[in-house]
């Protein structure tokens, strides 16, 4: 009688074990799955921030060109490029002149009169109203921008 009372008591730890056993399983499959699509939307991102770096280069450039070459940037100018296209982005281009300086002399007694164009390309993939930068999308997971800047100058003609 002894014997039997011990059965009784045990019959159900196996059923127990097992779904202890099942439960971290299932705990292992859902870390596994949440590892390897927080890794796909790493993957994601990184393409697109080499994407808004190549447009944002491409914007910087643009804004060069028209600064040192088709003397656009007389006064502060902002231009928009949609690259949406090809890359999936929209580039914002800011020109910014200093005033007019002299730097040495052309010839003696000329000086050289040099203008220092302040040029700003700012790329994202979520523009608001075809512009960048997004205020409200800063904090939206998708969003990526990329801002660059450089300092150029041009040498009036004589």
């Amino acid at each position: 009688m002894k014997h039997t009372a011990n059965l009784s008591r045990q019959r159900g730890f196996g059923a127990v074990m097992a779904i202890i056993v099942l439960v971290i399983l299932a705990a292992l499959a859902a870390a596994m799955t949440r590892f390897g699509s927080i890794q796909h939307m790493t993957s994601a991102q990184d393409v697109l921030s080499v994407r808004a770096l190549a447009a944002a280069r491409s914007g910087l450039e643009e804004g060069l060109y028209r600064a040192l070459r088709n003397n656009e940037c007389a006064a502060t100018a902002t231009w928009h490029r949609d690259l949406t296209s090809d890359t999936g982005f929209v580039v914002s281009i800011r020109c910014t002149p200093s005033s007019e300086f002299h730097e040495g002399e052309s010839t003696p007694g000329v000086p050289k009169k040099l203008t220092v164009y302040n040029i700003t390309a700012t790329a994202c993939n979520m523009p608001t109203g075809g512009a960048c930068p997004n205020a409200t999308a800063v904090t939206s997971a998708g969003y990526v921008e990329r801002v660059l800047q450089t300092v150029a100058t041009s040498i009036a003609p004589e």
